[in-house]
Protein backbone atom coordinates (compact mmCIF):
# COMPACT_ATOMS: atom_id res chain seq x y z
CA UNK A 1 0.00 0.00 0.00
CA UNK A 2 1.46 3.32 -1.02
CA UNK A 3 1.18 6.24 1.32
CA UNK A 4 -0.71 9.31 0.25
CA UNK A 5 1.52 12.07 -1.14
CA UNK A 6 2.05 14.94 1.18
CA UNK A 7 1.25 18.45 0.12
CA UNK A 8 4.15 20.80 0.97
CA UNK A 9 1.78 23.75 0.91
CA UNK A 10 -0.31 22.20 3.67
CA UNK A 11 2.65 22.23 6.04
CA UNK A 12 4.58 25.43 5.39
CA UNK A 13 8.09 25.38 6.76
CA UNK A 14 8.59 27.80 9.60
CA UNK A 15 11.24 30.37 8.80
CA UNK A 16 13.47 31.89 11.41
CA UNK A 17 12.52 35.51 12.07
CA UNK A 18 15.53 37.31 13.51
CA UNK A 19 13.53 40.38 14.49
CA UNK A 20 10.96 38.33 16.40
CA UNK A 21 13.73 36.42 18.14
CA UNK A 22 15.48 39.64 19.18
CA UNK A 23 12.16 41.14 20.26
CA UNK A 24 11.54 38.22 22.60
CA UNK A 25 15.01 37.50 23.90
CA UNK A 26 17.08 40.58 23.01
CA UNK A 27 16.93 42.09 26.51
CA UNK A 28 17.98 38.86 28.21
CA UNK A 29 20.74 38.26 25.64
CA UNK A 30 21.97 41.82 26.21
CA UNK A 31 22.07 41.25 29.97
CA UNK A 32 24.07 38.04 29.52
CA UNK A 33 26.52 39.75 27.15
CA UNK A 34 26.96 42.68 29.52
CA UNK A 35 27.62 40.32 32.42
CA UNK A 36 30.27 38.52 30.36
CA UNK A 37 31.94 41.72 29.15
CA UNK A 38 31.94 43.49 32.53
CA UNK A 39 32.92 40.26 34.27
CA UNK A 40 35.97 39.91 32.03
CA UNK A 41 36.94 43.56 32.47
CA UNK A 42 36.58 43.62 36.24
CA UNK A 43 37.28 40.81 38.69
CA UNK A 44 34.90 42.29 41.26
CA UNK A 45 31.89 42.66 38.95
CA UNK A 46 30.59 39.11 39.56
CA UNK A 47 31.34 39.13 43.26
CA UNK A 48 28.33 38.46 45.53
CA UNK A 49 28.81 41.87 47.13
CA UNK A 50 28.52 43.64 43.79
CA UNK A 51 25.50 41.57 42.71
CA UNK A 52 23.73 42.56 45.93
CA UNK A 53 24.79 46.16 45.29
CA UNK A 54 23.19 46.07 41.82
CA UNK A 55 19.93 44.70 43.24
CA UNK A 56 19.96 47.35 45.96
CA UNK A 57 20.61 50.10 43.43
CA UNK A 58 17.64 49.11 41.23
CA UNK A 59 15.17 48.59 44.07
CA UNK A 60 13.76 52.12 44.14
CA UNK A 61 13.75 52.41 40.34
CA UNK A 62 11.88 49.12 40.05
CA UNK A 63 9.23 50.07 42.63
CA UNK A 64 8.56 53.38 40.87
CA UNK A 65 8.64 51.68 37.45
CA UNK A 66 6.01 49.19 38.60
CA UNK A 67 3.68 52.17 39.12
CA UNK A 68 4.34 53.32 35.56
CA UNK A 69 3.71 49.76 34.37
CA UNK A 70 0.27 49.72 35.99
CA UNK A 71 -0.66 53.04 34.35
CA UNK A 72 0.57 51.73 30.98
CA UNK A 73 -1.64 48.65 31.34
CA UNK A 74 -4.73 50.82 30.78
CA UNK A 75 -3.01 52.74 27.97
CA UNK A 76 -2.13 55.59 30.30
CA UNK A 77 1.18 57.14 31.25
CA UNK A 78 2.14 58.72 34.57
CA UNK A 79 5.01 61.20 34.36
CA UNK A 80 4.44 62.51 37.87
CA UNK A 81 5.87 59.48 39.70
CA UNK A 82 9.30 61.04 40.26
CA UNK A 83 7.84 64.14 41.89
CA UNK A 84 5.39 62.02 43.86
CA UNK A 85 8.31 59.99 45.23
CA UNK A 86 10.03 63.24 46.23
CA UNK A 87 6.89 64.35 48.05
CA UNK A 88 6.60 61.02 49.89
CA UNK A 89 10.25 61.28 50.90
CA UNK A 90 9.74 64.83 52.22
CA UNK A 91 6.57 63.99 54.15
CA UNK A 92 7.96 60.83 55.75
CA UNK A 93 11.26 62.37 56.89
CA UNK A 94 9.59 65.58 58.10
CA UNK A 95 7.15 63.53 60.21
CA UNK A 96 10.16 62.19 62.10
CA UNK A 97 12.40 65.23 62.21
CA UNK A 98 9.85 68.04 62.64
CA UNK A 99 7.00 66.35 64.50
CA UNK A 100 8.58 63.36 66.24
CA UNK A 101 6.00 60.90 64.92
CA UNK A 102 6.39 57.08 64.96
CA UNK A 103 7.15 55.05 61.83
CA UNK A 104 3.56 53.98 61.18
CA UNK A 105 2.24 57.55 61.25
CA UNK A 106 5.04 58.83 59.00
CA UNK A 107 4.52 56.08 56.43
CA UNK A 108 0.73 56.45 56.41
CA UNK A 109 0.99 60.24 56.07
CA UNK A 110 3.26 59.90 53.05
CA UNK A 111 1.01 57.31 51.41
CA UNK A 112 -2.19 59.29 52.00
CA UNK A 113 -0.71 62.50 50.59
CA UNK A 114 0.49 60.67 47.48
CA UNK A 115 -2.89 58.99 46.99
CA UNK A 116 -4.36 62.48 46.76
CA UNK A 117 -1.96 63.04 43.85
CA UNK A 118 -3.27 59.89 42.17
CA UNK A 119 -6.86 60.96 42.80
CA UNK A 120 -6.16 64.39 41.30
CA UNK A 121 -4.53 62.83 38.23
CA UNK A 122 -7.37 60.38 37.70
CA UNK A 123 -10.05 63.05 38.10
CA UNK A 124 -8.43 65.36 35.56
CA UNK A 125 -7.69 62.54 33.11
CA UNK A 126 -10.86 60.46 33.44
CA UNK A 127 -13.50 63.11 34.17
CA UNK A 128 -12.07 66.28 32.64
CA UNK A 129 -10.54 64.17 29.82
CA UNK A 130 -7.14 65.83 29.68
CA UNK A 131 -4.59 63.73 27.81
CA UNK A 132 -2.72 61.68 30.40
CA UNK A 133 0.83 62.59 29.42
CA UNK A 134 0.06 66.31 29.41
CA UNK A 135 -1.84 66.15 32.70
CA UNK A 136 0.80 64.16 34.57
CA UNK A 137 3.47 66.47 33.16
CA UNK A 138 1.58 69.39 34.68
CA UNK A 139 1.15 67.45 37.92
CA UNK A 140 4.87 66.78 37.98
CA UNK A 141 5.61 70.50 38.16
CA UNK A 142 2.79 71.12 40.66
CA UNK A 143 4.07 68.42 43.02
CA UNK A 144 7.65 69.65 42.65
CA UNK A 145 6.45 73.07 43.75
CA UNK A 146 4.41 71.63 46.62
CA UNK A 147 7.39 69.61 47.88
CA UNK A 148 9.72 72.62 47.61
CA UNK A 149 7.22 74.84 49.41
CA UNK A 150 6.65 72.28 52.15
CA UNK A 151 10.39 71.86 52.80
CA UNK A 152 11.11 75.57 52.12
CA UNK A 153 13.68 74.42 49.58
CA UNK A 154 15.89 72.98 52.31
CA UNK A 155 17.19 69.50 52.96
CA UNK A 156 15.19 67.88 55.76
CA UNK A 157 17.48 65.95 58.09
CA UNK A 158 18.14 65.26 61.75
CA UNK A 159 19.43 68.25 63.73
CA UNK A 160 18.62 70.65 60.89
CA UNK A 161 18.28 74.34 61.65
CA UNK A 162 14.63 75.41 61.78
CA UNK A 163 13.37 78.82 60.54
CA UNK A 164 13.33 80.17 64.10
CA UNK A 165 17.01 79.31 64.55
CA UNK A 166 16.46 76.26 66.76
CA UNK A 167 17.52 72.73 65.90
CA UNK A 168 15.08 69.99 64.93
CA UNK A 169 14.78 67.56 67.81
CA UNK A 170 13.08 64.61 66.08
CA UNK A 171 14.97 61.41 65.34
CA UNK A 172 14.58 58.88 62.56
CA UNK A 173 13.78 55.49 64.16
CA UNK A 174 16.24 52.66 63.51
CA UNK A 175 13.30 50.46 62.43
CA UNK A 176 12.53 52.88 59.60
CA UNK A 177 16.19 53.07 58.56
CA UNK A 178 16.27 49.28 58.14
CA UNK A 179 13.74 49.54 55.32
CA UNK A 180 16.43 51.11 53.15
CA UNK A 181 19.08 48.54 54.03
CA UNK A 182 19.92 45.13 52.60
CA UNK A 183 18.14 42.74 52.57
CA UNK A 184 14.86 44.55 53.30
CA UNK A 185 15.07 47.00 50.41
CA UNK A 186 15.54 44.08 47.99
CA UNK A 187 12.82 41.99 49.63
CA UNK A 188 10.32 44.86 49.37
CA UNK A 189 11.13 45.24 45.67
CA UNK A 190 10.73 41.52 44.94
CA UNK A 191 7.44 41.30 46.86
CA UNK A 192 6.00 44.24 44.91
CA UNK A 193 7.11 42.77 41.58
CA UNK A 194 5.59 39.39 42.47
CA UNK A 195 2.30 40.87 43.72
CA UNK A 196 1.78 43.08 40.68
CA UNK A 197 2.77 40.25 38.32
CA UNK A 198 0.13 38.01 39.88
CA UNK A 199 -2.44 40.84 39.90
CA UNK A 200 -2.00 41.77 36.23
CA UNK A 201 -1.55 38.23 34.90
CA UNK A 202 -3.77 35.97 36.97
CA UNK A 203 -6.69 38.06 38.28
CA UNK A 204 -9.75 39.23 36.39
CA UNK A 205 -8.99 42.82 37.41
CA UNK A 206 -5.58 42.67 35.79
CA UNK A 207 -7.02 41.11 32.64
CA UNK A 208 -9.68 43.84 32.55
CA UNK A 209 -6.94 46.47 32.71
CA UNK A 210 -5.14 44.85 29.78
CA UNK A 211 -8.39 44.75 27.80
CA UNK A 212 -8.88 48.46 28.49
CA UNK A 213 -5.32 49.15 27.39
CA UNK A 214 -5.83 47.16 24.20
CA UNK A 215 -9.17 48.61 23.14
CA UNK A 216 -11.08 50.94 25.42
CA UNK A 217 -14.25 50.98 23.34
CA UNK A 218 -14.39 47.20 23.15
CA UNK A 219 -13.90 47.05 26.92
CA UNK A 220 -16.87 49.39 27.42
CA UNK A 221 -19.04 47.27 25.13
CA UNK A 222 -18.02 44.20 27.14
CA UNK A 223 -19.43 45.76 30.29
CA UNK A 224 -16.09 46.50 31.94
CA UNK A 225 -16.23 49.64 34.15
CA UNK A 226 -13.45 51.36 32.22
CA UNK A 227 -13.27 54.60 34.17
CA UNK A 228 -13.16 52.76 37.49
CA UNK A 229 -10.12 50.75 36.41
CA UNK A 230 -8.39 53.81 34.96
CA UNK A 231 -8.82 55.56 38.31
CA UNK A 232 -7.45 52.47 40.04
CA UNK A 233 -4.42 52.47 37.74
CA UNK A 234 -3.44 56.05 38.64
CA UNK A 235 -4.04 55.45 42.34
CA UNK A 236 -1.76 52.40 42.21
CA UNK A 237 0.82 54.36 40.25
CA UNK A 238 0.92 57.02 42.97
CA UNK A 239 0.95 54.34 45.68
CA UNK A 240 4.06 52.68 44.28
CA UNK A 241 5.69 56.07 43.76
CA UNK A 242 4.97 56.76 47.44
CA UNK A 243 6.53 53.45 48.47
CA UNK A 244 9.55 54.25 46.32
CA UNK A 245 9.89 57.66 48.00
CA UNK A 246 9.55 56.15 51.47
CA UNK A 247 12.21 53.53 50.74
CA UNK A 248 14.41 56.29 49.32
CA UNK A 249 14.01 58.24 52.55
CA UNK A 250 14.92 55.15 54.58
CA UNK A 251 18.00 54.67 52.43
CA UNK A 252 19.44 58.20 52.56
CA UNK A 253 17.76 59.28 55.86
CA UNK A 254 17.16 62.78 54.49
CA UNK A 255 14.65 64.50 52.23
CA UNK A 256 16.59 66.22 49.49
CA UNK A 257 15.12 68.68 47.01
CA UNK A 258 13.55 66.74 44.08
CA UNK A 259 15.23 63.56 45.28
CA UNK A 260 12.84 61.38 43.28
CA UNK A 261 13.22 63.21 39.96
CA UNK A 262 16.36 61.33 38.79
CA UNK A 263 14.47 58.05 39.03
CA UNK A 264 11.85 59.03 36.44
CA UNK A 265 13.93 58.39 33.31
CA UNK A 266 15.23 55.04 34.56
CA UNK A 267 11.73 53.97 35.62
CA UNK A 268 10.24 54.87 32.23
CA UNK A 269 13.06 53.04 30.45
CA UNK A 270 12.59 49.93 32.60
CA UNK A 271 8.83 49.88 31.98
CA UNK A 272 9.17 50.18 28.21
CA UNK A 273 12.02 47.70 27.98
CA UNK A 274 9.72 45.29 29.79
CA UNK A 275 7.26 45.32 26.88
CA UNK A 276 9.47 43.06 24.77
CA UNK A 277 10.83 40.68 27.43
CA UNK A 278 9.94 37.12 26.38
CA UNK A 279 7.66 38.61 23.70
CA UNK A 280 5.06 39.86 26.19
CA UNK A 281 4.05 42.74 23.93
CA UNK A 282 2.44 44.58 26.83
CA UNK A 283 3.46 46.24 30.10
CA UNK A 284 4.21 43.61 32.73
CA UNK A 285 5.87 43.53 36.14
CA UNK A 286 8.39 40.78 35.35
CA UNK A 287 9.54 42.55 32.19
CA UNK A 288 9.85 45.83 34.08
CA UNK A 289 12.08 44.11 36.65
CA UNK A 290 14.28 42.69 33.87
CA UNK A 291 14.46 46.15 32.32
CA UNK A 292 15.58 47.61 35.65
CA UNK A 293 18.21 44.86 35.95
CA UNK A 294 19.55 45.78 32.51
CA UNK A 295 19.81 49.45 33.49
CA UNK A 296 21.40 48.55 36.84
CA UNK A 297 24.04 46.34 35.20
CA UNK A 298 24.80 49.07 32.66
CA UNK A 299 25.25 51.72 35.33
CA UNK A 300 27.30 49.50 37.60
CA UNK A 301 29.54 48.26 34.80
CA UNK A 302 30.10 51.74 33.39
CA UNK A 303 31.09 53.01 36.83
CA UNK A 304 33.60 50.19 37.14
CA UNK A 305 34.98 51.16 33.72
CA UNK A 306 35.37 54.74 35.03
CA UNK A 307 32.94 56.19 32.48
CA UNK A 308 32.09 59.78 33.55
CA UNK A 309 28.72 60.03 35.27
CA UNK A 310 27.57 62.76 32.88
CA UNK A 311 27.95 60.37 29.93
CA UNK A 312 25.70 57.70 31.44
CA UNK A 313 22.53 59.49 30.38
CA UNK A 314 23.67 59.04 26.77
CA UNK A 315 23.78 55.28 27.25
CA UNK A 316 20.47 55.15 29.15
CA UNK A 317 18.80 57.38 26.55
CA UNK A 318 20.07 55.14 23.75
CA UNK A 319 18.76 52.03 25.53
CA UNK A 320 15.34 53.67 25.99
CA UNK A 321 15.24 54.74 22.34
CA UNK A 322 16.08 51.19 21.25
CA UNK A 323 13.38 49.74 23.52
CA UNK A 324 10.79 52.20 22.18
CA UNK A 325 11.83 51.39 18.60
CA UNK A 326 11.32 47.68 19.22
CA UNK A 327 8.00 48.19 20.99
CA UNK A 328 6.36 50.54 18.52
CA UNK A 329 7.76 48.82 15.42
CA UNK A 330 6.28 45.55 16.70
CA UNK A 331 2.94 47.27 17.41
CA UNK A 332 2.92 48.69 13.90
CA UNK A 333 3.78 45.31 12.47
Amino acid sequence: MSSAPTNPAAHPRKTFDLFTFLYKYGTIITIVLLIIVFGLMSDSFLSPTNIVNILRSISIVTIIAIGITVSLSVDGFDLSVGSTASLANAVAISMFVWYGQPTLVAVLAAVIVCLFVGAFNSFMIVKVRIQDMLMTLATMFIIQGVALTYTRGAQVSQNMIMPDGSFAEGKIPPAFAKIGQVPWIIIIMLIIVALVHVFLTYTKHGRFMYVIGGNREAAKLSGIPVNRYRVLAYLLSSLFAAIGGIVLGARILTAEVNSGAPYLMDAVAAAFIGYSVLGAGKPNAFGTFIGAVLIGILQNGLVMMSVPYYAMDIVKGAVLAFALALTYYKKKG
